[in-house]
């Protein structure tokens, strides 16, 4: 039972080709692996494998979101390389940072801003796979939560309520950078109210 080049592309249960199902949604997968997977590299490769193995497997696509179920296809992707491609994490020089052509900031502002960007990034990867990817598709992605639910394979209730437990890792993770760096952890505005209030 072979399938014509044109059967192929085109879903025959749903009248779409690869091309319009997935191409669109290459920057997104590209952006989600590479916040899972950590650096540039790996994202390239995660991307292409995903890529692939949508083409091949564009016959099981009943219709429905694309995105989500190439995004799907991108994070399973991921979870498989992270575990038969573990490396050592490697940080890498970013030249678009390190030399844009645009007028920079005052030295103090762009030494802020960095530090910020990094601050986040580090809290980012100590957080657990799980808690990391919820925030990537819900905070960067903008994934609605139906989406999330669809790309993770979990109800709706599960991606709200790990949605809500990352956050909150999210901000242990973010004070416990800031406590490493000498600086004083942030506290939501109510927190500080009840501070300033008892002084």
């Amino acid at each position: 039972m072979s399938m014509s080049k044109g059967e192929l592309m085109t879903g025959t249960a749903i009248g779409e080709t690869f091309d319009e199902v997935v191409l669109p949604h290459l920057d997104a997968a590209h952006r989600l692996a590479r916040w899972l997977m950590g650096n540039e590299h790996d994202a390239d490769d995660v991307v292409q494998e995903a890529s692939l193995r949508a083409f091949r497997y564009f016959r099981t696509f009943t219709g429905g979101n694309g995105r989500a179920w190439f995004l799907t296809i991108v994070r399973n992707t991921s979870w498989y390389w992270r575990s038969h491609h573990l490396q050592a994490p490697t940080d890498l020089f970013d030249e678009e940072q390190h030399s844009s052509d645009r007028p920079a900031s005052d030295p103090e502002t762009l030494l802020l801003h960095i530090d910020d960007v990094a601050l986040i990034e580090r809290a980012m990867n100590n957080l657990p796979d799980r808690c990391r990817e919820l925030l990537v598709l819900r905070e960067l992605k903008g994934l609605s939560y139906r989406e999330m639910a669809e790309v993770m394979g979990m109800p709706m209730g599960s991606v709200m309520s790990g949605l809500s437990r990352a956050r909150q890792a999210f901000r242990g993770a973010l004070n416990d950078e800031l406590k490493r760096s000498g600086m004083p952890p942030r506290t939501r505005a109510r927190d500080k109210k009840a501070v300033a209030g008892s002084v």
